[in-house]
């Protein structure tokens, strides 16, 4: 413990830059922190499987004769990539026929709006006239779409994994043509039993990893079904946190990490170091509480050593909830109104004021 003491002392002097430039400031600046909570931890290991995010078929959204095919199975294709083609000879016909028609309707009917603005003919002749003439202009998007279908492209990036036709067949519309894996998403998929899913609430960390690489991949949670399986199993499936190493594909054993806190055995809150400064009354150690009105107040606490990070266990005297100085400590008074630096400017430099 005296060590310890020696050790806050130490920190609380290289802290002290917090002191404001000049004594007389009417508000001494300061920045805060939490304590963070210190449980003991277990780790569970499983076996995963990587596997793509979806599993698309792919199908022309109109019937006809396959002219041709641009990938094979296996290639990586971008989203927007052109795939395959219908022959478009009848559709492109169907959209010239409806397009003359249109043209010479719509000529007719801007002539009778001429007539009608003359009060030669009645609204009755003109409305209807303009109403076959809207309608022949849908007819005419919807060939128009039609042609546009007879093009199939990739909707994102992804892996063709088989290629179900050949050119020269007749596909109706929905067929699948491709199968394709969405690999913009990877995400890893296990099981876990009955136990471990009740222990769901205490999951804090997930992490991947894979025989022939040796670095952790960190993970998160994207769902675990509420539904056992015939084999009293659960469905745990994680997602890469940030993009996945280019090294992992579909299929590929992995091997998942769940870090689960013990809440039975929690051994206090840490704090840093150059938070805590002795009290020249008592001579305890203690901390600056940030209070609602924007005033400090003395809080003694009670320490046990240091964590793995070099920062102060703290027993006794905090709940967790506080907001506490970080910085600055050793020129606070009881009491004293003090202004909070939320964000560190480019000439505080460290973050020490």
């Amino acid at each position: 413990m005296n060590r310890l003491i020696t050790m806050v002392i130490a920190a609380g002097t290289l802290c002290a830059c917090g002191r404001a430039s000049h004594e007389n400031s009417i508000l001494r600046s300061v920045t805060l922190t939490e304590p963070v909570l210190l449980e003991t931890t277990h780790v569970i290991n499983h076996s995963g499987i990587v596997r793509e995010a979806h599993t698309i078929s792919l199908g022309f959204k109109t019937a006809g004769q396959i002219e041709r095919i641009h990938v094979r199975e296996g290639d990586y294709v971008r989203q927007g990539q052109l795939l395959a083609e219908l022959d478009d000879a009848d559709y492109r016909l169907g959209v010239e026929a409806l397009q003359i028609q249109y043209e010479q309707l719509e000529d007719e009917v801007s002539r009778m709006k001429q007539l009608f603005d003359q009060k030669s003919v009645s609204a009755n002749d003109y409305e209807k006239a303009a109403a076959g003439l809207k309608q022949l202009g849908v007819q005419l998007q919807v060939n128009k779409n039609k042609l546009d279908y007879t093009k199939l492209y990739a909707p994102t990036d992804g892996y063709v994994q088989s290629v179900n036709f050949s050119p020269a067949e007749m596909v109706d519309a929905g067929t699948a043509l491709f199968t394709l894996l969405d690999v913009s998403h990877m995400e890893v998929v296990a099981d876990i039993p009955v136990g471990e899913y009740r222990q769901r609430d205490h999951f804090t960390r997930f992490y991947g990893k894979v025989a022939s690489i040796e670095e952790e991949f960190p993970m998160q949670l994207s769902s675990l079904t509420p539904k056992a399986d015939g084999n009293q199993l659960y469905q745990l499936r994680l997602i890469f946190d940030g993009q996945p190493d280019k090294q992992l594909t579909a299929g590929m054993n992995t091997e998942i990490g769940i870090v689960v806190a013990d809440t039975a055995s929690i051994t206090g809150f840490a704090v840093p170091l150059c938070a805590v400064f002795q009290d020249t009354d008592g001579n305890k150690p203690c901390v600056w509480v940030f209070e609602r009105d924007s005033t400090v107040s003395k809080q003694p606490v009670v320490l046990n050593g240091t964590d793995a990070e070099g920062r102060a266990v703290v027993v006794e005297g905090l709940t967790g909830e506080e907001r506490i100085v970080r910085a600055g400590v050793h020129v606070l008074r009881e009491g004293e109104r003090v202004r909070v630096v939320e964000k560190t400017s480019e000439t505080n430099v460290g973050g020490l004021l």
